[in-house]
């Protein structure tokens, strides 16, 4: 069996967090509290056990079709949350990088992600990849269109060029990508860097996932053996 290589990447889907409210009695907005509030604490799990990178997925570009009075709360959460945790991580030496189209964003939540990548940008004890208004079909067509833009022949577009141009060009391919609240699929999330990601897919709502849990899967992922194709 080949040796399974140091995890250095983990990816989340953080799904469960409206049904996890329903579940509670408590309404939709909470749910995203609680989901949000969790992330901090498995974030910082991740990178105490030596995981440089951790990415999830915050909001995809389907998720603009959800209530307005859903988005508008999730767009205020992202506008208080940004800059907060962007100087928490900035403490911690850890860099901030938003990835995701900035079509139909406010004003103010751009300015506030481009000033908590600036803040961050230069920090070295890992990197926090937040997926924000992203979907990764779209992130291949934005690479795509960059390529033709800069007149790269089509003899010369190599899966390295690609890679270099989508929003990811400076952060490896997850190592693992875990889905939390029973769906078993990756609903546009990073598709072209989870080519080879080893998958984990988990019953509980995200709020409800613990650190325990994610040592469970951790040490399942070192029994596994990853052959790229091989």
């Amino acid at each position: 069996m080949a040796q399974t290589p140091p995890l250095q990447h983990i990816g989340f889907i953080l799904d469960g967090n409206r049904r996890w409210a329903r579940e509670n009695d408590l309404n939709t907005l909470e749910g995203h509290l609680a989901g949000y509030k969790n992330l901090k604490v498995i974030a910082q799990a991740c990178w105490d056990r030596n995981i440089r990178y951790f990415s999830c997925y915050l909001f995809s570009t389907e998720n603009w079709k959800r209530s307005s009075d859903e988005v508008k709360y999730l767009m205020k959460l992202a506008l208080k949350g940004i800059l907060k945790e962007a100087k928490e991580l900035h403490e911690k030496n850890v860099r901030l990088c938003i990835i995701g189209s900035r079509e139909h964003l406010d004003k103010k939540i751009i300015a506030a992600i481009e000033e908590a990548e600036a803040l961050t940008a230069h920090n070295t004890a890992g990197t926090f990849l937040a997926c924000f208004n992203y979907g990764g079909q779209e992130e291949i067509v934005t690479a795509t269109q960059a390529i033709i833009q800069e007149g790269i022949k089509a003899e010369d577009i190599t899966p390295e060029v690609i890679k270099h141009h989508l929003y990811t060009a400076e952060n490896p391919p997850p190592d693992l990508i875990v889905r939390t609240s029973g769906e078993q699929r990756l609903s546009n999330f990073l598709l072209w860097d989870s080519a080879y990601s080893e998958l984990t897919f988990v019953e509980k709502y995200w709020p409800d996932f613990t650190v325990d849990d994610l040592d469970s899967i951790l040490a399942n992922y070192t029994k596994r053996s990853r052959r790229y194709g091989k």
